[in-house]
């Protein structure tokens, strides 16, 4: 399992943003990551300066989403859909993003689960419940 550390994440993205925008190569990873990237201009200013990437601390009551851990989440549901782990939310994103008409909201939309799964299992201490995720997209996907 690869687990990377914040400053490295913070790296690739702004790496992979440096890299897209001047049309340089991509490995696969950093080709799913630019598309996202590209469906997030919002977040390009920051993306491209880097030094100030790897400082900057995001909180809550800035009321701002961290571009990092939207980009990661994207990638995450992305990898879950390639893989169908877990069993199924392969078919509940197909469906949740049939129904918005749109596979960026479906993730906007698994995200939200996504997030809350990972919330519970950091303040319970217990595994992730895949299941309790896999039900909140499938509910929102039939809606």
């Amino acid at each position: 399992m690869f687990a990377p550390s914040q400053l490295e994440v913070r790296r690739f993205f702004c790496a992979t943003y440096r890299k897209w925008r001047d049309g340089a190569p991509l490995i696969p990873m950093e080709a799913i990551a630019a598309d996202w990237i590209a469906e997030h201009p919002e977040y390009h200013d920051e993306l491209a300066d880097e030094g100030a990437a790897l400082e900057k601390v995001y909180t809550v009551e800035e009321g701002r989403t961290n571009p990092f851990l939207h980009l990661s989440m994207h990638l995450t549901i992305t990898e879950q859909h390639a893989i169908d782990q877990p069993s199924g939310i392969r078919q509940a994103v197909d469906l949740l993003a049939a129904r918005r008409n749109s596979r960026h909201e479906a993730h906007h939309v698994a995200m939200e689960a996504l997030g809350e799964m990972i919330w519970a299992s950091q303040r319970s201490g217990l595994p992730p419940d895949g299941h309790t995720y896999l039900d909140k997209v499938r509910q929102a996907a039939t809606r």
